[in-house]
């Protein structure tokens, strides 16, 4: 099967610390090479792949803010529907835009939903409803007004992630530091609960970390790391106690949920979007809906059975298994196909 896989070029695929997105178009990439599958993956000329790699943007946008994004983008995407007929299948990771080059190809294109950053986005999808092939990330994240082929979990590649049976007490927040992701929810839960609170990962609003976030970060109680790649990412996970998960939207996924799980750390996630279908509640975390129940959660995480959380992610959310419902769906879509 000969695959043309368009990852975004915000960061480099794989990512060198954060883009989730890119982050699962490598996995998915890497496994359907592995299974034989002729990929060309389009994405940064900097990535990293055993696919034949296609990349005219130089780096991510993220990366080198003198690129401009949507010029970018355009080149890159008309890249691949240029030679679109080359390819048995087209897989979309790069939102709404590429799906307005569909009808210029007889090529399935399979989306991957990877979210909705906004309802004014949808147009587009209905646009090409029928035409195109949703793949949705979890069931809580399907629009009404949209079909779908399929519900594919992410995975993970679960030997990036160590099992650590022991924990000390510290508590994590493991994500974009922005209002959506509740970092200044997790702040709170740390302190009422009295534990040491690690931060880490991108500032996304600077004046949101200007103002709820800086003024409690002191290196002791509160300590700010940054953006981490893989090693320090798979200590900081399995070292933890809790990943603190206090969202303020409907997450589509969540990463950074089944990374921590993979390290055997429970979560305590606010019980909205994907997280009951992420998390085995009193199981592999807990599912809460205020911080006074999350500070609860706390001081009941040592209930929680590490390992639990573990054969969790072993039995649901491995790379693996991803790629075979997608490689399934591929097939589906192949013998559907007027030849």
């Amino acid at each position: 099967m000969k695959i043309a896989m368009l990852s975004p070029i915000a960061w480099r695929t794989p990512p060198r610390h954060y883009g989730p997105w890119e982050n699962v178009t490598s996995l998915l990439t890497e496994g359907l090479v592995a299974c034989g599958h002729d990929v060309t993956l389009f994405a940064t000329a900097d990535s990293q792949t055993s696919a034949t790699l296609h990349g005219v943007c130089p780096q991510g946008y993220e990366e080198n803010r003198a690129l401009i994004p949507k010029v970018w983008e355009c080149l890159h995407i008309s890249e691949l529907f240029e030679q679109a007929d080359e390819f048995d299948i087209i897989h979309n990771h790069f939102d709404y835009l590429p799906l307005t080059y569909s009808s210029l190809t007889p090529t399935p294109l399979v989306t991957t939903i990877h979210g909705f950053s906004s309802p004014g986005i949808l147009p587009v999808y209905q646009k090409y409803n029928g035409r195109v092939f949703y793949v949705s990330i979890s069931d809580s994240d399907r629009s009404p007004k949209l079909d779908y082929v399929k519900t594919i979990y992410h995975g993970i590649d679960i030997t990036q992630f160590d099992f650590q049976p022991n924990a000390d007490d510290t508590l994590l927040f493991f994500g974009r530091i922005h209002p959506d992701k509740g970092t200044r929810q997790a702040l709170e839960i740390a302190s009422v609960s009295g534990r040491k609170l690690i931060l880490a990962g991108i500032i996304q609003d600077q004046a949101y970390y200007d103002q709820f976030i800086a003024p409690h970060i002191d290196d002791d109680k509160v300590v700010y790391i940054g953006s981490v790649g893989p090693d320090q990412r798979n200590r900081l996970l399995g070292s933890a106690g809790a990943l603190l998960h206090p969202i303020q939207f409907d997450e589509p996924f969540g990463l950074s949920v089944i990374e921590s799980m993979a390290c055997g750390t429970p979560v305590i996630a606010f019980g909205r979007g994907s997280m009951p279908e992420l998390i085995q509640h009193g199981k592999s975390g807990f599912l809460v809906n205020a911080v006074a129940e999350a500070v609860e959660a706390v001081a009941r995480i040592d209930t929680i059975d590490r390992a639990d959380c573990r054969r969790r992610v072993e039995k649901h959310f491995t790379a693996e298994r991803m790629v075979r419902e997608y490689i399934q769906v591929y097939e589906m879509i192949l013998k559907d196909r007027p030849q």
